[in-house]
């Protein structure tokens, strides 16, 4: 994986903040240059509307340099390497904002979280960089898990990959609910006091919505 795959996996731009960062809108692409100042080189990197990303390296009057994209080995491609994914690294924190899960349900319970409660996703685990929770901020306590499994984990017969949202509920509650169906088990959660749903569009949204509120005032 080259280096600008790597680094803004599961990331996309936001807009808002590239010109603030030197980002000049150029048709309908972003444009960022700079010189490096180890090797005197420019790098340039552009953005599209549609978020495609690219970059290079030119050496002044000799034209784009390429060796920092190889396995070369010597300080000074060493030098140009590590200034150049320093860059992409910077832009990466500072432009683009965690673009993970792919469901629409998902995406749309994400803003109403952000909305109502102020709360963003946490990235808590590098190994499994598809998986985040939300947690109040008063308390600390974690009200929601948001996750990418296996369906055949929660006991279906499917290698088919979902997101999932992990609540929690009253264990008296818990019996009643869960049917094996639309409801399961708390994953990788204690299922005396955690329950999981498929963000699948099987249960609707304003339900999806209450619930999360549930689990929500259960966090404190």
């Amino acid at each position: 994986m080259n280096a600008i795959n790597a680094i803004f996996k599961n990331r996309k731009a936001d807009f808002s903040k590239l010109s603030e960062y030197g980002f000049v809108k150029r048709g309908k692409s972003y444009k960022y240059a700079r010189t490096l100042s180890e090797s005197g080189f420019e790098m340039t990197v552009t953005i599209t509307e549609s978020g495609k990303i690219s970059a290079k390296v030119t050496e002044p009057e000799v034209g784009e340099y390429t060796l920092h994209l190889t396995d070369s080995a010597g300080s000074f491609v060493g030098q140009v390497r590590a200034e150049y994914e320093q860059t992409l690294n910077e832009i990466a924190d500072r432009c683009f904002v965690p673009d993970v899960f792919k469901s629409e349900m998902t995406k749309q319970l994400i803003e109403y979280v952000r909305e109502k409660y102020g709360c963003e996703l946490e990235f808590l685990w590098e190994k499994f960089s598809d998986n985040a929770v939300w947690r109040r901020a008063d308390t600390g306590k974690w009200f929601a898990a948001v996750l990418t499994v296996s369906l055949r984990k929660l006991g279906l017969k499917s290698d088919e990959v979902a997101e999932i949202i992990d609540l929690r509920l009253p264990p008296e509650q818990m019996e009643s609910l869960v049917d094996g169906k639309c409801y399961f088990g708390g994953w990788h959660m204690n299922k005396k006091h955690w329950y999981t749903m498929i963000l699948d569009g099987s249960i609707p949204f304003d339900e999806l919505c209450e619930r999360i509120d549930e689990s929500w005032i259960l966090a404190r």
